[in-house]
């Protein structure tokens, strides 16, 4: 049997965090999808398109990694894609509590043995979050080392675009 994982988020943008959890969890998953979550309500950074293009890019030395984008409950994408595993990565304590929650609701709305597995980031991506990489960058500083590469070009032509 094919062990099916999901990863899901904003990804506005994706961090070097976020990409750490991914290619910890492609090497213990058959497949692991990234889903971009669709909030028409909250405007972003980047477009979901934008978003799903960095990802491909940034994951794309990963030949079981696959990127898709959904709106609505979690849950529900959960259950209509199979998925047995939904991976949530944890930077610190508060994370923890946020994620905690979240999963306990999610575990009464899958069908089937959906698991939550958390995985501690990286401590050298401890701090990192995508707001603060956002804020950060808005504000000239260097994000260098902290993205994939593919954002940070990202990131500077976006703020070009801005003060055009």
């Amino acid at each position: 049997m094919e062990r099916k994982a999901l990863y899901a988020g904003s990804f506005d943008p994706i961090t070097n965090g976020h990409l750490n959890i991914i290619e910890r969890a492609a090497k213990v998953y058959d497949s692991l999808t990234i889903a971009v979550v669709v909030n028409p309500n909250k405007a972003g950074f980047f477009t979901v398109d934008e978003r799903v293009a960095l990802a491909e890019e940034a994951t794309k030395h990963l030949s079981n990694v696959k990127i898709d984008r959904f709106n609505g409950l979690l849950a529900d994408y959960v259950n209509e894609g199979g998925f047995a595993t939904v991976i949530r990565g944890l930077r610190d304590s508060v994370d923890f509590q946020n994620e905690m929650q979240m999963a306990n609701m999610n575990a009464r709305l899958y069908k089937g043995d959906t698991e939550t597995v958390f995985l501690m980031g990286n401590p050298e991506y401890s701090y990192i979050s995508s707001s603060l990489i956002k804020e950060v960058a808005s504000l000239g500083g260097d994000v260098s080392g902290l993205v994939p590469d593919c954002v940070l070009t990202g990131i500077k032509n976006k703020l070009q675009e801005e003060t055009k």
